[in-house]
């Protein structure tokens, strides 16, 4: 996990530097807990949930090696979630 002190010292400065952040990917369980209040039971269902949140925001799973079990036990990610990223950011370059 983050170390404890990390969010709440720095996450408020960083992001007032980046006051035009368009998407925003929260990677893994301890991201989605942070900064999504509605977050699902689990990191699957939250991030099956992914079009709940809006436009702005992804969840997603953390990309770690350790994660290709959950990948292959969930092939809508690919199909559904991936696809779903790779056109927001296009429309993001074309804006």
């Amino acid at each position: 996990p983050p170390r404890p002190e990390c969010a709440p010292q720095w996450h408020e400065r960083i992001l007032a530097e980046m006051p035009e952040i368009c998407l925003t990917l929260l990677i893994g369980r301890y991201a989605q807990r942070r900064y999504l209040p509605d977050a699902k039971a689990n990191l699957t269902e939250t991030v099956r949930a992914f079009g709940d949140y809006g436009p702005g925001i992804m969840p997603l799973p953390h990309p770690s090696p350790r994660n290709q079990l959950w990948l292959k036990k969930n092939p809508w990610f690919e199909r559904d979630v991936v696809r779903e990223l790779r056109r927001r950011v296009r429309a993001l370059q074309q804006a």
